[in-house]
């Protein structure tokens, strides 16, 4: 007999029963059965219940000749269960990984409770996942708690549903409670067996995912014709239950309060028949009130007194009342906003038919985040060669609130920000300006885009759903049809953006303006910018830089920064930086680490470093500029490329593809950086090589190079400085000390300088 039986419902859940039953099927606890219920769903989901099953003896399909309905569906499978407890599971839901052995052991350590409550997280559809309300009470209350109802009655807050509870099966049997009928029957189950329950256990870890469906028009089966009334009935026949049951009167008041805010809320719901329900809940009050029960105050207060006592005239007038209430609040702001949205766009058109104005520049940085990149550098650049070209800088609310006074800006949506958007000459952004942006006769648009590809971009990604995901490429190329610039770094990019970006662009091969401080900086430069990172003098210092994955949703740390720091001492210092898209790295402090995800500038981190690991991160690109030692840290290379796509093998190892040492392991970084490896006489010739073909533009010279050609119009331009004759600023370590120290003579023996070759890599 198992410990667990997992009853899933099978109904309309064909594109997400796998998932769901592959998250029981995987979970390190093995003493478990699943009893999937199918009662003929048209989606062929009881087909897919009988092939999973077919595969896997845990599994046992269960199917009903005629549809049953949830309630019968979840009757019908714990009926045939024969396991200690019954865990609910919806199909389209998911258990989170470990969640049955932390059941397990928390039932254990309760002394096998009538009822085990576990948290749960919400997923909205195609969001990322909230903890939610029930989650953090459990947690407040701890994971010690056996009680009963009576003892906290605060447990009524829990979300009362079938599928974050635990529910020993002779209890259920015994029980006087059983699943209802319609879109409410688990509610009134859950919170049955939480009253009768002699011992409540709880466990404050998230074992469920609840994730959100899209909602979809479907035909209507029975199950889902839901009448107004059918709450009220179903707390009616709830409370009727419960009268005379050993715990009930210790929890009828706080039960019976949960019940009319409930009807309350359901009462705004309902379309028509508001009187029948206002004389249902009525009655309900009149039947089941509990002694000393008083209703807060508030109009939501008044609503209920009038509804709970069947007052319908008075009801009917607060009701007229509040919606002209809610009206006259709502009344300037509705008013100014269909204003704006409406004579905005008049406003703009109209600005279109006005001049030009020939010394306005619009700049624009990664979706409005902030001054940087490519754009900040043209502009800093424009201000000294082109200073009657006046620059504006389109920044969100956010950005608009960290700017350092000076900074002229505009915020989109603003009166300024669509005059300025309809007559300014030039538009230099590092991104695509939004749809709604038209572009006049004269306008000069100028994409500086913000790296090196090495994933597939544009129309490429095409092929690769997880990096096309929400992408719609019909308005990316009418976006691309608007660019007459498109800056490049080096013949790869020129190849990789007119292979992604098909158009009648021209691509200006300037080099990119981000990177003229990386090739220019003087030492001074270099120490003041480890000074301001808190890096002694002598002491190596390591970013570690990792790129966003499109297939997950929050950052991944695929190193271990504590255990690099500890091993490496106090010699080194771990500059950790998240991706842009991610808040901050999530990692705790330590000694040897700096979060360095917040800082204003990824030049200045590069500038201040001895050495850079990172994934699949540009910036390696523009980190060869430096010629300092670069290390591929790429456990996942072979997930990457299939999910994201790529333009080059990174790990070949030949010449050109591969910067440096390649890592798998953070024991294999530990390695590299305490046996010389980071910068073996093999590295160094991979990293001239990958130099010489990804930073041939990169002189130092590329914003001059734009801003002559673009705001000033002149044809020659500054010739490139060959790549042997430029001069990289020292390392920084060597800055510090004053002298060069020794490079190593070479790797040591047995140890892995350059990837193997990639007919014998995995």
């Amino acid at each position: 007999m198992p410990r667990l039986s997992v009853i899933v419902p099978v109904r309309h859940v064909r594109g997400s029963l796998r998932e769901c039953l592959s998250s029981v099927l995987s979970q390190s606890f093995a003493d478990f059965e699943i009893i999937g219920v199918a009662d003929g769903s048209p989606d062929g989901s009881g087909q897919l219940l009988d092939e999973i099953a077919a595969r896997d003896p845990r599994v046992r399909a269960v199917h009903l000749a005629q549809p049953a309905g949830s309630d019968g569906r979840r009757t019908a499978g714990t009926e045939r269960a024969t396991g200690d407890y019954l865990l609910f599971l919806e199909g389209g839901h998911v258990l989170l990984p470990g969640a049955l052995q932390r059941i397990a052991d928390r039932l254990a350590a309760a002394e096998d409770p009538d009822v085990l409550l576990y948290g749960h997280v919400r997923t909205p559809f195609r969001g990322t996942p909230l903890p939610s309300r029930s989650l953090q009470l459990l947690s407040e209350l701890g994971d010690g708690t056996v009680c009963t109802l009576a003892d906290r009655p605060e447990l009524l807050q829990v979300a009362a549903v079938c599928w974050n509870r635990a529910v020993r099966r002779d209890f259920h049997e015994a029980g006087q409670v059983s699943f209802a009928p319609g879109q409410y029957g688990d509610r009134t189950y859950a919170l049955g067996t939480l009253v009768t329950a002699r011992t409540v256990a709880t466990l404050p870890a998230a074992c469920v995912e609840h994730r959100g469906q899209r909602q979809l028009p479907s035909p209507a089966e029975p199950e889902d014709q839901v009448a107004p009334n059918d709450l009220v009935e179903q707390f009616s026949e709830l409370f009727d239950a419960l009268q005379g049951t050993p715990r009930f009167d210790s929890v009828h008041g706080p039960l019976f309060a949960l019940a009319c805010r409930e009807l309350l809320e359901a009462y705004a719901t309902v379309p028509r028949r508001r009187r029948s329900y206002a004389r249902a809940v009525a009655a309900f009050h009149q039947d089941h009130r509990s002694k000393g029960h008083r209703s807060p105050g508030g109009f939501g207060a008044l609503r209920l007194r009038l509804l709970t006592r069947g007052r319908w005239g008075r009801l009917r007038g607060l009701d007229a009342a509040l919606a002209v209430r809610r009206g006259l609040l709502a009344a300037g702001p509705a008013v100014r906003g269909r204003a704006a949205r409406r004579l905005f766009p008049l406003y703009y058109r109209f600005q279109r038919l006005l001049p030009l104005n020939r010394r306005l520049a619009v700049y624009s940085a990664y979706w409005n985040r902030g001054v940087s990149c490519n754009p900040a550098a043209i502009q800093h650049k424009a201000a000294e060669l082109a200073p009657k070209v006046r620059g504006v800088w389109v920044l969100s609310p956010k950005a608009a609130a960290e700017l350092p006074p000076g900074v002229d800006h505009v915020v989109p949506g603003t009166r300024r920000y669509w005059s300025v958007m309809a007559r300014a000459t030039y538009f230099i952004s590092n991104v695509n300006f939004p749809n709604h942006v038209v572009k006049r006769r004269g306008q000069v648009h100028v994409m500086t885009h913000h790296g090196t590809p090495l994933k597939v971009m544009g129309v490429g990604q095409h092929a690769y759903p997880a990096a096309a995901q929400g992408l719609n490429f019909k308005d990316l190329l009418r976006r691309v049809d608007r660019w007459d610039f498109s800056l490049s770094s080096n013949p790869h990019s020129t190849e990789s953006w007119s292979h992604a970006y098909p158009s009648a662009v021209r691509h200006l091969e300037s080099g990119y303006p981000r990177n003229d401080i990386l090739v220019t900086a003087t030492e001074e430069r270099i120490a003041a910018a480890r000074v301001g990172l808190g890096i002694r003098p002598g002491q190596r210092a390591i970013l570690y830089a990792p790129t966003f994955r499109d297939y997950e949703r929050t950052f991944t740390c695929r190193l271990d920064p504590e255990r690099i720091a500890a091993e490496l001492g106090e010699d080194t210092v771990l500059l950790v930086r998240a991706h842009y898209f991610h808040d901050e790295s999530g990692l705790t402090g330590h000694r040897g680490i700096v979060d360095v995800s917040d800082h204003p500038s990824t030049e200045e981190l590069c500038l201040a470093a001895d050495a850079l690991i990172t994934d699949y991160s540009s910036v390696m690109f523009d980190y060869a500029n430096l010629d300092r030692p670069i290390v591929v840290h790429a456990p996942d290379w072979e997930i990457y490329r299939a999910v994201r796509g790529v333009c080059f093998d990174l790990l070949s190892g030949e010449p050109g593809d591969t910067p440096g040492a390649v890592t798998r392991t953070t024991e294999e970084v530990i390695r590299v950086f305490s046996d010389g490896t980071w910068d073996s006489a093999q590295n160094r010739a991979l990293r001239a090589a990958f130099r010489a073909r990804f930073c041939t533009f990169d002189d130092g010279r590329a914003a001059e190079r734009v801003v002559r050609h673009v705001l000033l119009g002149e044809r020659a331009l500054p010739a490139v400085v060959p790549l042997e004759e430029r001069r990289p600023a020292a390392v920084p370590r060597q800055t510090d000390a004053g002298t060069a120290p020794e490079p190593p003579a070479g790797p040591a023996a047995g140890e892995a300088t350059a990837p193997e070759p990639a007919e014998h890599r995995g």
